[in-house]
This record gives structure tokens, sequence and C-alpha cells, in this order.
């Protein structure tokens, strides 16, 4: 559950959509050299709590472990995390390194990751893929401007939405390679609204709560910020 360079955000993106209350995973800190993030989610946000290595040792608030190992059997036997609400996280699900993400590169195969406190014998099998996400949305039509519910999947770089979740062929497949912005909106006279930027249309989208609004904010704009980074590659790739 160590993701190495995860951003904050794409972390944030990462658990909202993928995880449950009580999934973290560590990850370094945009800081500083010596910080480590440990990002958490609770039951509507992400909670980001600081991990510094000394050196000699890991601190982690009043807590001082000399070992990653100590650090982790530590976590598997008290796994609660204090909040500035002062609420108590408890760490439940850690959230695996590597999870497929089929895209426009090759996919990555799902690696087995132990869950904290359990045997070499309780691996999971298998994670969710990155970047997945489904659920109903309120979409203002192309011609006339009413709103009807429909339902959404996000899976690799497409957005697919349907008729209801038990339709089988979707209305309309949305290429993310092709769309430029996805941002809150304020111009519609609903609330919880955000928009799709596409060179012919702009698609316009409502939730239920603005929480559901900004989560599917977060891994849209996570997956372009993913299309991007592939594309400058290949194109870097080429150039050379």
């Amino acid at each position: 559950w160590y993701h190495d360079n995860l951003s904050r955000h794409a972390a944030e993106a990462l658990l909202l959509s993928n995880g449950q209350d009580g999934s973290y995973l560590l990850r370094k800190s945009n800081e500083r050299e010596d910080l480590y993030s440990l990002s958490v989610r609770g039951k509507d946000s992400v909670k980001h709590f600081h991990v510094e290595h000394t050196g000699t040792s890991l601190k982690f608030g009043f807590n001082e472990f000399y070992s990653l190992k100590e650090m982790v059997m530590h976590f598997a036997n008290q796994p609660l995390i204090g909040s500035e609400t002062g609420t108590l996280i408890v760490l439940k699900h850690p959230y695996p390194r590597q999870v497929e993400e089929p895209s426009i590169y090759e996919s990555v195969r799902v690696h087995t990751a132990m869950q904290t406190g359990r045997t070499e014998s309780d691996l999971v099998p298998n994670a969710p893929s990155l970047g997945t996400k489904e659920g109903y949305l309120i979409k203002q039509g192309k011609i006339v401007k009413n709103w009807k519910t429909r339902w959404f999947t996000l899976h690799r770089n497409e957005l697919k939405y349907f008729k209801d979740q038990t339709a089988t062929e979707p209305i309309r497949a949305l290429d993310l390679t092709e769309c430029s912005a996805v941002q809150f909106d304020y111009s519609q006279e609903r609330v919880n609204c955000f928009c799709l930027v596409f060179p012919l249309r702009t698609y316009y989208l409502c939730a239920k709560t603005g929480i559901e609004a900004d989560e599917w904010i977060k891994i849209l704009r996570w997956k372009l910020s993913q299309i991007r980074k592939q594309l400058e590659e290949r194109n870097a790739t080429l150039s050379s």
C-alpha cells in the first residue's frame, strides 16, 4: 500500500472512486524529502497525515517506530487515527500499490496485496480497476435543454451513459482523449453541476450531492492528466 510518487490529488481521486470508509495508502509528501503522507478515506472525504523519516526512525503523531515492520504491526493491532475534528478514523483496507488500469497504454497486471494484520494465506487476489466509477447523473439534453437521469459508467478512457442501470447498450460513449476540461459549473439553475468540454459540445451533468459531484470531477480530471502524460511520453519517444 506504498504508492511512492502518487500525488495528493491522485490519492484523493483514487480513494474516493475505488476505496471505502477506512481505505488507506502511504505516499511521498510533496512538502519535504523526509516526509511521507498517510492518506485515509473517511465517510465522505480523504484525510492526510504526516509520517516523518528521521533516518533512524519513523515519527507519526506521538509515536516513534524504529522499523517499517514495527509501524505496520502497530497499525495492524491499533488501526486508529485521530483527525483534527477529534473523530477517530479506523484503518481497515490497505489500498494495493499496483492495480489494473487499462488505458491507451498496456494494462498492468493486478498484484496481490496483504491485508493489515492478516497472514500470508489471506492475500487479496484482486484489486479494483483504477479509475472506474459508475452511478446516476442528471444530464442536460443537446437540443431540448431538459434534464434526464442517466446511468453513467467510467472505464478506461470512455465515459458511457445509458437510459438506466439495466440497459445493455449505451446511448453514447464519450472518448476522454478528446475532452479538454472538467470543472464545476454554476451557470445552471440546478446545484451540484459540472461540465465536460469537448470540441463540438459541452456536456452539463448534475449529481445528487456536492460530494458526489466532487468525486466525479476528481476522477475525471485524474483520467485526463494520465491521458496527457501518456501522450507526452509517446510524443517524446517518437521525437527521439
